[in-house]
């Protein structure tokens, strides 16, 4: 397969990745924003919830659409991968939003506002859909190994 057309590839993936990524990230945001805002949660746990929530249509919008071409290994393996990389990248990103949160006190001496708790967030989810990606196209959804190409190699 030459270069070009595994560039074209990987800006398909990405695209639909990015799609389902947006979609999601819509369910974070708005789930995160009736948590904290009208019933009150702590920003963190609101985070995390919301994340948790958000998770179950990027599984499936990832599993189905996005990496639909690669071979599929046991549902089981597949959820144990995705739901570890899922916690790995939650904790990031709630990470991420205390941090913010807690660099909004120390610079201003007063809580961070929903509004800014709303940019901490999402410059998280920024950094954490990059990491996201990367974890499953080589981990979570990887393509099964090039049967040619092991042969090939004396393998």
């Amino acid at each position: 397969m030459d270069r070009g057309h595994r560039l074209r590839r990987l800006a398909g993936v990405g695209t639909r990745f990015l799609i389902v990524g947006a979609l999601s990230t819509l369910i974070e945001i708005g789930v995160f924003n009736l948590f904290v805002g009208l019933f009150g949660w702590n920003a963190v746990i609101a985070k995390v919830a919301a994340s948790t929530v958000a998770l179950v249509n990027a599984y499936f919008g990832n599993r189905e659409w996005t990496f639909r071409h690669r071979d599929r290994r046991r549902r089981g393996v597949e959820i144990i991968l995705f739901l570890t990389v899922n916690v790995v990248c939650t904790a990031l990103g709630a990470g991420l939003l205390w941090l913010g949160a807690e660099g909004v006190l120390l610079a201003t001496g007063r809580p961070a506002g929903l509004a800014m708790l709303n940019t901490v967030n999402v410059g998280s989810i920024v950094v954490v859909v990059l990491v996201r990606f990367l974890l499953y196209h080589f981990v979570v959804f990887r393509r099964a190994p090039d049967p040619s190409r092991a042969a090939a190699d004396g393998g």
